[in-house]
Parts: C-alpha cells; structure tokens; sequence
C-alpha cells in the first residue's frame, strides 16, 4: 500500500494516540517543536527544553487568558514532509545518494581571500555541500548561510542566473536542509564572500527544524541527548570533538615514535579485575559464562609484558557500574602504559612529558586556562608524598606514616580534628587507610597546579611494588590537576607470593560485602609465576585529560554521547495532559 501525507504524519504519534483522528495529532502528541511558524522558513522558532527562559508562571498563565486565542500553527515536520513529497512529485529527489564538491568553505575563504567588494571572479567554478543555518529573501535575490565541517560561507541566487530553479529555492529550502551548489565566486558590496549559484540540489531535507536562532540549544540535558542538534548549531562543541581526535591520535603518534606498541586486549572478562571498581555483569548464552565488561586494561597488559613485548600500551574503553557526576561516566576511556625495565620515576618523567606535548599540540601553549584557574604546564610539576600533604592539613602537623599498627585510634582522633568524618574514619581499619582518607578529604580539591603525589599506602595499592626504603608505602603516584586525578602509576609488583597475598586480603573484603574489591585472579598469578620483569605502568584518563586541554567543566562535554537517565516514554504520557 502506498503511504499518504497523513500516514507518515499518524506514524510519529504514540501508538495508544493512533486510534485518535489523525487531523488532532498536533494536539495530542507532546511537541518537540513549538514556535510561531513565518513564510521562508523557521525564524522564530523555539525548540522545547532548549531555551533556558522560564516558561509558564502563574502570572503568564493569567495574561494568556485574558487574550485572543490564537490561530492553529501549521505542524512543522508535516509541513517539511509535505515539501518532500512535493518535490518528489516534480521529479526531484529530496534524498540525494551523493554529490561531488571541488572545495570546502575554509578552502574558498583563503583562496579568495583578494578579491575585491563587488567584484566576480567568472573563470571560477567550484561547488560545495553543507547544511544551510540562514535563509534571506528580498524579492529576486536570496542569501543562504551554507555550513560544512570546516566553516561557513554565503550563498548568492540570483532570479536572472537561476531562472525556476529560484523560485524552487525560495520554496523548498529550509533552516537545516542540506544543499550543494555549484557557480562562480563573487564578494558582495558589503565584502561577503559568496558563491554565485549556477545550480542548486537537495541534497537532504531535513523534516526537522534547528533551534530558534536566538535561544538555540540552551538546555544543558537536552544538549547532550540531542548532541547531533548541538553539533550542528554550536560550532565550539564540535572544536572540542575535533580536539579529542587530535589528542588521541598525537598520543598514539608520540608513542609509537617511542617504539611503543599498541594492542588490544579482551573487554569481557571472567572476573573484574586491575582495579577496585564494581562491574557491570553479563552472559555468554552459548558458552553458558558468566562474564564481567573489563573495569581496567591492566592485568592483560602486564601478561604480555611477561610474554616479552617491553613496551606497550592500549586505548580503550573501560567500564565501572558507579555514580556518575561531572567527573564520571560508567563508560570512558583511558590509556595503560607498560615499560619492562623501568620504574613508577621514570613514568612520571613520561606523564609530564607526553601532556606538556599534548599541551602544546592542541593549544599551542603550555600555560593553559581552565575554569577560573591558569594551568601552568611548562613548569617542572611538583612531586610530593601523601604524608607530607596531609601533615601539612592537619592542625597538629602529624606524620601519620610514624605510627604504628597499633596507633590506629591516634591517628584517626588527629584525622577528625581536621575535619574528617567519623563515617568516613569508621571503615578505616589500618592507619594507612587512615592517611589516604585524610588525603582525599583534606588535600586532593587543593592540588590545582601539576602534581605527583607519591607514596601511597600498601592497604590501598594492590597492584604496586613495596616502597625500596619506607615500610608500609608503596612506589605509587598519582597525578592531580585542578583537584582532579589524571593519572596514576606504579613500579609494579612482581613478586607472585606478595600478589597472591594481597588478592588474598582484597578477597576478604570482598567477602565482607565490598562489591568494589577483586577476587583472587589465578590467570594472573600464573603468569607472575612464569617471570614479568621490572616493569613501571601508567594510566591516564583521557576524558579528563580532554577536559583540561579543551577547557570543558564536565566530562559529559568531552563524551560525544554520555550516559544520561532514561526519559518516562510515550506509554507514560497520560493523553489528557498531552493535549
């Protein structure tokens, strides 16, 4: 059966409205789209939950009252689909399979660049494709805004150069459809670079208009769950996307010049572990498995610098079924770093070093803004061990790593006249976790410049060698910028006895109800025992390493499609309020 206008139309409504006349959709469906709809286009438009202005108080709410009640507005996506179909029945495809383009609207602003006000270059003939963001018509002349990937640049139609083909353009195109062109170069009077239009196609006709010009895509939450609107109509979003490919790729370029390797190891994994996290679980149906989406690349990495590859690294995503603020997302990507031969020193000289040229790469500076801070990141950064921040937080300047096992309440009475919580000092059963506690409370939001703070408890350091000279510590850092942890590295352990004794212990808690702690990972310890040799590992995060380069507050900025909650769906929509 062939679709009418009024079936694609009955199509888009919930299916417990379909039963409904189809001419009272527009009011019964919850719109999208609300606005005041102008001849050329849709100029005025607003798009629902975009603008951040308030809608709807009590005293708007009696001023409507008092009014005219309005005429019924056109439905905008029927009155787009109707332009489809009209085309279609003139011959025309408002669908396009392709379309060849000779330059890109960076390209044509830099190779015309001279050319005088007023002025046409008529030898030129170049063509370009892109989505049009506005649309001015004054009599037999019109002005499209056209945007591709690099830029903007104007479209000039002329009635006398265009004969019909104007009038289809005047007609059919709206904000948002995607059009290729093709004529000469001119720069109007007023030094607008244009291309003179010869012809025109619809490439694409979009059913849906873009946000209202002057409101735009406001709404933090609806920029992400419509983060291909946002794309569109906030060039600055799609910078910081451009920006994120460039440091990743530069990252694999640096480190391949370095005689790195790069791999890629299994994200279902047996049982979680390389990392106190709790994972999300699934099923293998054929295999009758049950499987856990990896919480961290470590473990299969260090397999295979036991199996002889001294330098590798893999970039992937990790998965952690936690919280998420605007640090976290239960879905990110990091990259694993691991050196046969070297230690948890000589990977710090690698963190500085790789984000100082990521730095420059992407800003061209070292010296960076981030929110309401100067990130300094050509300075040589500041290495501490924990125990000197956090004597330097509390208020009697106790050196926690002086005591001993048996001076766990000492400690925690000097943590809580710093100002640490009793819940917090309560799960704390060894002084070291005393000291790590007393850190993230007390020090981590301060550490705003570069730092490497070193020498962390054994108690929260599974996977890291003993410290050589201080007992009870481990050769660990951790790299803090703008009270953030960027990344994290050990000399790593390989002694097989000492590892089986501290997946032991994280065992334990396990048992004890920590759902974040390891279980005991024999694949792993085999490997051990076969021989890994001195091995420093490295960790970034490099959705927050994106943040801080592209100057981005939230990790939901740096992610193309972040975790959001789920909205209630149509089903949920009680029909009277809809209408």
């Amino acid at each position: 059966m062939a679709l009418t206008l009024a079936s694609l139309v009955a199509a888009r409504a919930p299916s417990r409205l379909i039963s409904r006349p189809v001419m009272r959709l527009a009011s019964l469906s919850p719109p999208l789209f609300s606005g005041r709809w102008r001849r050329g286009g849709v100029k005025g438009l607003r798009l629902a939950g975009f603008s951040s202005k308030a809608q709807g108080t009590p005293q708007t709410e009696k001023k409507k009252k008092n009014k005219k009640k309005p005429e019924p507005q056109p439905d905008l996506f029927e009155t787009r689909l109707a332009k489809s179909e009209e085309m279609k029945n003139s011959g025309g495809n408002p669908f396009a399979y392709s379309f060849q383009t000779s330059h890109s609207s960076k390209e044509l602003n830099e190779i015309y660049q001279d050319l005088p006000n007023g002025e046409e270059n008529e030898k030129a003939d170049v063509s370009a494709a892109g989505r049009i963001m506005a649309k001015r018509v004054f009599g037999k002349l019109a002005f499209f805004t056209l945007q591709d990937k690099e830029g903007r640049i104007q479209l000039y139609l002329d009635k006398s150069r265009l004969d019909e083909d104007f009038g289809k353009a005047k007609q059919w195109v709206d904000l948002g459809d995607i059009v290729g062109v093709r004529g000469t170069v001119k720069r109007t009077e007023k030094g607008e670079l244009s291309i003179y239009a010869k012809e025109w196609s619809m490439l694409t006709k979009a059913l849906r208009p873009l946000p209202d010009k002057w409101h735009g895509l406001t709404d933090t939450e609806q920029r992400y769950r419509k983060r291909h609107v946002d794309l569109i109509v906030n060039p600055e979003v799609r910078e910081t996307f451009r920006k994120r490919a460039l440091i990743v790729s530069e990252m694999r370029r640096w480190l391949d010049n370095k005689d790195y390797i790069e791999v890629e190891t299994p994200v279902l994994h047996a049982q979680a572990g390389g990392a106190d996290a709790r994972p999300f679980e699934t099923h293998h149906n054929t295999l009758g498995m049950d499987l856990t989406l990896r919480i961290a690349t470590e473990l299969h990495l260090k397999r295979l610098i036991v199996g002889g590859f001294d330098r590798v690294y893999e970039i992937g995503r990790i998965f952690r079924n936690e919280g998420i603020s605007t640090r976290h997302n239960p879905e990110f990507t990091s990259i694993e770093i691991y050196e046969a031969y070297s230690d948890f020193e000589d990977m710090m000289e690698l963190t500085e070093n790789l984000i100082r040229h990521l730095s420059h790469t992407v800003a061209g500076k070292g010296v960076i803004p981030y929110e309401d801070e100067t990130i300094d990141l050509d300075t040589p950064w500041k290495r501490v061990p924990m125990a000197t921040l956090v004597a330097e937080a509390l208020p009697n300047g106790l050196d926690l790593t002086t005591l001993t096992s048996s001076e766990l309440d000492k400690a925690k009475a000097a943590a809580k006249e710093g100002g640490v919580s009793n819940d917090l000092l309560d799960g704390c059963a060894s002084v070291g976790e005393v000291l790590n506690v007393c850190f993230e409370e007390l020090c981590e939001s301060k550490l705003i410049q570069p730092t490497f703070v070193t020498e962390y408890p054994v108690e929260v350091s599974p996977l890291a060698k003993p410290h050589r000279s201080k007992p009870g510590l481990t050769e660990r850092f951790e790299l803090f910028i703008y009270g953030r942890e960027l990344a994290n590295a050990f000399s790593e352990l390989t002694d097989p006895v000492d590892q089986r004794q501290r997946f032991e212990r994280q065992a334990a808690k396990r048992e004890a109800g920590d759902l974040e702690a390891a279980p005991v990972d024999e694949d792993f310890l085999d490997a051990l025992e076969q021989g890994m040799p001195p091995t420093g590992g490295l960790g970034i995060g490099i959705d927050r390493l994106v943040m801080l380069l592209t100057n981005s507050p939230s990790i939901k900025d740096v992610i193309a499609f972040p975790l959001l909650r789920k909205l209630p769906s149509d089903e949920d929509v009680d029909p009277e309020q809809a209408a």
